[in-house]
């Protein structure tokens, strides 16, 4: 049986209660500098479930493991039988009004930089410039093999092809693109193998139980140390893979600000966590600073 990775955090009692007026916001983004750090919170509005809030796919579903994925060959069918059909879930998935926020932040020279660890391309596709996507993308797919990279698009229609007729009704869509399946919807569901090695494939993407390439951490490390002040999105932050730039940020006496409606693992660190729904409060926060919200608004995928 597939254990759950252990991601779970139980709010204190003496955490900082939460604000509703974003105007600490404003104030760092009127400044300049600010280093965006978005998680699953900030895709809720597009329709993407976030982990652990309200609702919150952790409740009924356990994410793939890299363990598990590269152990059996039926938990790689099962995954990209699952994935397959969440991927088109994701291809519809529009950039909502916080998405717009912080592109339109970055036009307008407020942001150092952009750190996701979302999976879904969204800020991309709202006209963010040269986000770093912590955990990879949806968009890329890798072979364990030799390494080679490939467009996600073009591993759907060779799945298309290999399972002709393959539409089941799924019981949800989680963050990770992975839909809710049960063993006989996925059935005998065939996995096509590298173009270029026949080897395995693999969304590039860091899966529960995978770490973080190095150079790519050392990059955010750097992003941290550069920036003003760190600005939170969307974020509970309850694993280190986000948390640690947190702590690095507030070691360093930079201010750290955290927009989430539930209480997160990096508040003891933050000089204030607004409580607002994300696209509402960083509306809230462009119209105060007389920041348009015009962008791109193109599908990912």
């Amino acid at each position: 049986m597939r254990m759950r990775p252990t991601l779970s955090w139980t709010p204190s009692g003496d955490l900082p209660p939460g604000i509703t007026d974003p105007e600490p916001v404003a104030e760092a983004l009127g400044a300049g500098g600010v280093l965006v750090l978005s998680g699953a919170g900030i895709s809720t509005e597009s329709g993407i479930p976030d982990y652990r809030g309200e609702g919150g796919s952790l409740s009924r579903h356990t994410p793939m493991t890299y363990q598990d994925f590269t152990g059996g060959a039926q938990a790689r069918r099962r995954y990209w039988a699952r994935s397959h059909l969440g991927w088109r879930t994701f291809g519809r998935a529009r950039p909502n009004a916080g998405h717009r926020a912080v592109a339109a932040f970055g036009r307008h020279g407020l942001l150092s930089g952009v750190i996701t660890q979302n999976v879904d391309g969204l800020h991309q596709a709202a006209g963010s410039e040269d986000v770093v996507e912590l955990h990879g993308s949806l968009d890329r797919v890798v072979c364990l093999s030799c390494g080679d990279l490939s467009a996600r698009r073009d591993l759907a229609a060779r799945l298309e092809e290999a399972n002709p007729g393959f539409d089941p009704v799924a019981a949800g869509i989680n963050p990770d693109g992975d839909a809710d399946l049960t063993d006989d919807q996925v059935g005998d569901f065939r996995v096509v193998p590298c173009t270029v090695c026949g080897g395995i494939l693999k969304p590039d993407v860091v899966f529960f139980g995978e770490s973080v390439p190095p150079a790519r951490v050392a990059h955010c490390r750097a992003l941290v140390r550069e920036a003003a002040t760190l600005l939170v999105l969307g974020s509970s932050l309850t694993v280190m893979s986000g948390l640690r730039f947190v702590r690095q940020a507030a070691e360093a006496g930079k201010p750290v600000l955290v927009v989430n409606l539930a209480p997160t693992r990096g508040d003891v660190h933050a000089r204030a966590r607004v409580a607002l729904p994300l696209g509402p409060a960083l509306t809230s926060v462009a119209g105060r600073l007389g920041v348009p919200l015009e962008g791109a608004d193109s599908p990912v995928g």
